[in-house]
C-alpha cells in the first residue's frame, strides 16, 4: 500500500507543479486554490508513504515522478522542447524510480 501512497503522492506532485504554472505566480484564485490543495494531497500521501519506505527511496521516487511528469506535460501542453537529448533524460529518470523499487 505503501508504493501506491508513493505513486499518488507523486501525481499530485505533477498536479501542484503544473498549477504552478497557471497560477501566475499565485495571482489567480481557482490555479492556486488547485496548487495549494494538489500540494497538501501530496505532502499526505508522501508522509504516508514514508512511515514504510526508507525516506531516501520514497523522496527519490516522489521527485522522479514529479519530475517525468512534469517534463511530458510541459512539452505537451506548453510546447517545451521534445528533444532526443531531453527524452533520453527523461527515460534516466525513469530507469532511476524503476531501479529504486526493484532493490526496495
Amino acid at each position: 500500500m505503501a508504493w501506491f501512497f508513493l505513486a499518488v503522492a507523486g501525481v499530485f506532485e505533477i498536479v501542484w507543479a503544473i498549477g504552478l504554472k497557471y497560477s501566475n505566480g499565485f495571482t489567480r484564485l481557482w490555479p492556486t486554490a488547485l496548487t495549494l490543495t494538489a500540494m497538501l494531497f501530496s505532502f499526505g500521501f508522501l508522509a504516508q508513504a514514508l512511515r514504510t519506505i526508507p525516506v531516501g527511496t520514497g523522496y527519490a521516487v516522489w521527485t522522479g515522478i514529479g519530475a517525468v511528469g512534469t517534463a511530458i506535460l510541459g512539452i505537451i501542453l506548453f510546447a517545451e522542447p521534445a528533444t532526443w537529448a531531453r527524452i533520453g533524460c527523461i527515460l534516466l529518470i525513469v530507469t532511476g524510480i524503476l531501479g529504486l523499487k526493484l532493490v526496495s
